[in-house]
């Protein structure tokens, strides 16, 4: 059953090909009641670090005792991953009977071809989600924006809170060319009554979106002025932040996740809690129970101890350039192997200039997925950048890593592998590596 539910959502529209429209999602949500109603929302856009923040928010939701439903976008392996309640995904049972419950209903609507054509599968996986939170029920609804955010489906319901991680470009053929272009398409989630919550911001988005809080007399917490990461520190697993909301300093809060941007993402996820609960702080032991609920699998995670392999599902300039800093800060590699893969419609080239001065050799090797640039194209590009001795192809994933593997047992201790270029790539490996580490257990 599962499998055919799955080939009815990819014959569908996919996700990078949008029907820019709220008639087929808005008729669909009316005739299934308007679920996305049925509790307070978070919604998150921005262009990277979506996902991580929407987990932080939703450990700090469950850390006072309120019960959670959280929808984001893509997944690493199952469907059904994008669905959690109380932090934990959902069956598989379960997200068969949430689309039998409201398939019925997608048919109806398909029937209109409203703006000429039917449902697309990103409507059809929102539309699960709100009826999905709904029957649950959940106290609170952490929806992360698929893209965009006027347009995008998800902006059915009405933002309690709107969070706003950094803009940067991505997208570019959908949402425009210009950050102030894409920030005005991002700035669509902010309605009358929501309170808005803003990562800082390059000054060309920072102007769009604070313009559109004034137009609707809509309060704003800005990083910086209301909330900042005031210290940080490397740790075991992950790093200790003080940070500073809008119950005051609060120090000595472990965090499970490296880097700087975490801590950003992390204390963004603070003021959106706080300004759910109309601005009132947050207990330090709260926020303390709240991260320590965190579990962000593929972000500069550790999966593989000899050599150590650390997968990421960085896949734009932006977002490369961070996890390039963290895995500096955290790793400290020397030499850094890379087993890289990207899809055909990404800044290829920006990547690869950005990784040639950060590691020694990169394989290059694709995911199995139809929108994955062909490993032999992503070879020719890597070789203009790199020069083709620091190169080698490797276009299974298996071959990759092995490859990876030896090239570090070669160059010996300090060596370390970086996998990363889409979500695809990151969650197939994530797979194959925790499949190595339970057979060498079996065999030990």
């Amino acid at each position: 059953m599962v499998m055919r539910i799955l080939s009815e959502l990819k014959r569908r529209w996919p996700e990078n090909h949008v029907g820019p429209s709220l008639a087929r999602i808005s008729a669909l949500m009316e005739l299934l009641g308007d679920p996305q109603h049925s509790a307070p929302v978070i919604q998150i856009t921005g262009t990277n670090g979506k996902g991580s923040t929407a987990i932080i928010i939703d450990g700090l939701l469950r850390a006072q005792g309120l019960r959670t439903g959280r929808f984001t976008s893509p997944h690493l392996n199952d469907l059904w991953e994008r669905f959690s309640i109380d932090g934990q995904p959902i069956s598989q049972e379960r997200f068969v009977e949430v689309w039998e419950e409201i398939s019925p209903f997608v048919t109806m609507v398909d029937e209109q071809l409203l703006d000429g054509i039917e449902m697309t599968g990103f409507e059809v996986m929102t539309a699960m989600a709100y009826a999905c939170f709904a029957d649950a029920p959940v106290d609170v609804m952490v929806i992360e924006v698929g893209m965009g955010g006027a347009w995008d489906a998800t902006n059915v319901a009405d933002a309690t809170v709107a969070v706003f991680t950094p803009i940067g470009l991505d997208h570019t053929d959908y949402l425009g060319e210009t950050l102030e272009e894409i920030a005005t398409e991002k700035a669509g989630i902010i309605k009358p009554g929501t309170h808005v919550v803003l990562a800082g911001q390059e000054a060309p988005a920072a102007k769009v979106l604070l313009a559109r809080c004034a137009e609707l007399g809509v309060a704003a917490s800005c990083e910086g002025n209301d909330f900042a990461i005031l210290d940080r520190t490397l740790a075991v697993g992950g790093q200790v932040v003080r940070l500073e909301s809008a119950a005051g300093p609060a120090g000595g809060l472990f965090l499970p996740l490296y880097g700087e941007a975490m801590a950003r993402n992390a204390v963004l996820a603070v003021a959106a809690v706080e300004a759910l609960g109309g601005a009132r702080g947050l207990d330090p032991g709260v926020i303390e129970d709240g991260f320590a609920e965190v579990k962000a699998p593929a972000r500069t995670e550790r999966v593989h101890v000899s050599p150590p392999i650390v997968i990421d599902t960085c896949h734009n300039p932006q977002a490369v350039a961070s996890t390039l800093d963290t895995m500096d800060e955290a790793f400290a590699f020397a030499p850094q192997i890379a087993i890289w893969g990207m899809m055909g419609d990404k800044d290829v080239d920006a990547v690869l200039e950005l990784l040639e001065p950060r590691v020694s050799q990169i394989v290059v090797t694709q995911a199995a997925n139809p929108r994955a640039l062909p490993a032999e194209d992503l070879w020719v590009r890597a070789t203009e950048v790199f020069g083709e001795h620091r190169v080698m192809v490797r276009p299974k994933l298996t071959d990759a890593i092995d490859t990876a593997v030896a090239l570090a047992d070669e160059a010996g201790a300090g060596s370390g592998i970086f996998l990363a270029g889409s979500v695809a790539l990151a969650g197939q490996a994530r797979v194959l590596l925790d499949q190595r580490t339970e057979e060498s257990t079996l065999l030990a």
